[in-house]
């Protein structure tokens, strides 16, 4: 049977797991990925869901809509959702429950949404397919939805493209679209992790005031602990599968009981070592950089300066749009820039990537966001960190073997991975994967183009300890672009701020965090989540009273 809806009324639970188990197929073999969790969820109450990659997080997600992903199976334990069991329910039940009682919001808002279609057709397409309500009452209740959400003009906005929003609108959209039959709990799985911290706030705020004002009940997938402390109720604490901690989020962040959690907890703190570089050996200089897509295109580059003194980190920060990786593809030669003057150890380099000697190529290396596209996943590791051994110094054979183990053993991985393929490795081990490529070249400068952003907290810890031991020990240069405010805290000598396509603020990384003197930075820093319950709420009023316009400054672009 088909539970009928009960929003009405408080407390009892919506949600009960016990002994939950689900287990993952590799080749014939199944081994356990959730192991025997118990789980409570009550009406009008948010449960976070924390711990690093692997933690079993995303399939507690899923299995509470009694779904698993390809591959895997739920082998024990039971799932119930207002006093009915979804394991063993019937496809079509499971179904009139899915979008209307129980709804899905993903990491990835471009990937959830059509292309084809507009926002608006998508956002109501539930509500109209299970007759919650006639398209013209689901459409009403979108433009609302859009309202409560803070997206701009309400009343057309659904008639948009998917591109031609910001990605903090069309995250908010996707909410909209989880919201508007109304669902008694809806899964949060990581939504907020691949935005900036502007954006990221706006969408805090907005979900926060929607879910209290519509009574829902959620669960909170995250490995950001700021995070959690903003929304949740409750914490559960998962660690390989099982539960680490679970309590009240105000115990957990002022009075954690397990090692693990402390672990979390003190993640990113300072890393980085005193250091004293040289301001008048500067290994990178960009002077007057201006750019666009397309020689008539619309400037995303304006008079962009930035100065790199030799051994140090270098960090660009900013929100999506503002330009970092533009800067970054034009410092390269990916990307030509229009104007302006790149030097490299006090030689000019060629605006075309072409043009370049192999020498100079050698000299500034890249690490990508996303080792899942930057690696070939066809290639063996021996191949993938050897190609730059052959291309640069002539490397093959037993020498190039050699090489290769030295670097891997340089990046804390075993010399036997070189005979592994990508898809054998973890999210962090493919991107000390791309570290040891980048190192393979011996260059002066690594640009790291978001390289923690995709990974949980504990691995990325591992990834920015890593880079600074490596640093220490070669004396390298790196340019680290991010919007994570707690990296540059953790890595950073000297920071620059950029907002639309021009650097507004920059000096000694200290110096600008705690005393930023432009409106923008001064935005920016105050948008970074910090582990304290009520952050959010304070730091709203304070924007209102200072009539501070953060909308307008940080999604102009999308409006």
């Amino acid at each position: 049977m088909t539970p009928t809806r009960t929003n009405e009324g408080d407390g009892g639970d919506l949600l009960q797991m016990r002994d939950l188990r689900v287990e993952g197929r590799v080749e014939e073999t199944w081994s356990e990925i959730v192991k025997g969790v118990d789980l409570d969820l009550r009406r009008r109450e948010l449960l976070g869901l924390i711990g690093e990659s692997g933690a079993g997080k995303s399939t507690i997600g899923l299995a509470a809509m009694g779904h698993v992903r390809a591959g895997c199976r739920i082998a024990g334990g039971s799932i119930v959702f207002d006093g009915v069991e979804l394991r063993g329910m019937d496809n079509a039940t499971r179904r009139s429950l899915l979008g209307v009682r129980i709804a899905y919001v993903a990491q990835s808002a471009a990937a959830a949404f059509n292309p084809a279609h507009t926002i608006g057709s998508q956002v109501i397409e539930a509500a109209v397919q299970h007759d919650v309500m006639s398209p013209a009452a689901a459409r009403k209740r979108a433009v609302a939805l859009y309202r409560q959400l803070r997206l701009p003009a309400p009343e057309t906005f659904g008639r948009r493209y998917p591109h031609q929003v910001s990605g903090g609108q069309l995250q908010r959209a996707m909410l909209a679209m989880a919201m508007v039959c109304g669902p008694d709990m809806i899964v949060f799985d990581e939504p907020t992790t691949a935005l900036d911290v502007t954006t990221q706030f706006e969408v805090l705020l907005a979900m926060k005031q929607a879910i209290k004002a519509e009574n829902m009940a959620g669960l909170y997938i995250t490995h950001d602990l700021a995070v959690v402390a903003q929304l949740a109720d409750r914490v559960m604490v998962l660690r390989y599968g099982e539960t680490v901690e679970e309590g009240e989020t105000e115990r957990i962040l002022d009075a954690p009981q397990a090692d693990y959690t402390r672990q979390l907890l003190n993640v990113r703190k300072a890393l980085k070592s005193d250091r004293h570089p040289d301001e008048g050996d500067h290994v990178l200089r960009l002077d007057g950089i201006t750019a666009s897509y397309g020689r008539d295109g619309p400037r995303v580059l304006e008079d962009v300066s930035l100065s790199v003194p030799r051994g140090t980190t270098a960090a660009i920060v900013g929100e999506s749009g503002s330009g970092k990786s533009t800067l970054a593809r034009a410092a390269t030669g990916l990307l030509p820039p229009l104007g302006g003057r790149i030097e490299l150890a006090g030689e000019p380099l060629r605006h075309r990537l072409r043009q370049r000697t192999l020498e100079q190529l050698r000299r500034l290396q890249m690490i990508y966001q996303m080792p899942d596209v930057s690696i070939n996943p066809a290639q063996r590791i021996e191949v993938v960190i050897g190609r730059p051994l052959t291309l640069y110094f002539g490397m093959t054979g037993r020498a190039r073997r050699e090489r290769v183990e030295q670097l891997l053993q340089q990046v804390e991985l075993p010399p036997d991975y070189a005979d592994r393929r990508p898809s054998e490795l973890s999210g962090g081990q493919k991107q000390r994967i791309g570290i040891a490529r980048a190192l393979a070249a011996e260059p002066d400068v690594i640009i790291c183009d978001e390289v923690t952003s995709a990974l949980d907290q504990v691995v990325a810890q591992g990834i920015l300890s890593l880079l600074l031991r490596l640093q220490d020990e070669t004396g390298i240069s790196y340019v680290f672009i991010t919007h994570d405010l707690a990296t540059v805290r953790a890595i950073a000598d000297t920071v620059a701020v950029m907002y639309q396509g021009r650097i507004v603020e920059s000096g000694v990384a200290d110096e600008v965090l705690r005393d930023p003197q432009t409106d923008y930075a001064k935005l920016l820093l105050s948008s970074v989540p910090e582990m304290k319950i009520g952050w959010l709420e304070e730091v709203e009023q304070a924007r209102k009273a200072r009539h501070v316009g953060v909308e307008a400054m940080t999604e102009s672009a999308g409006d």
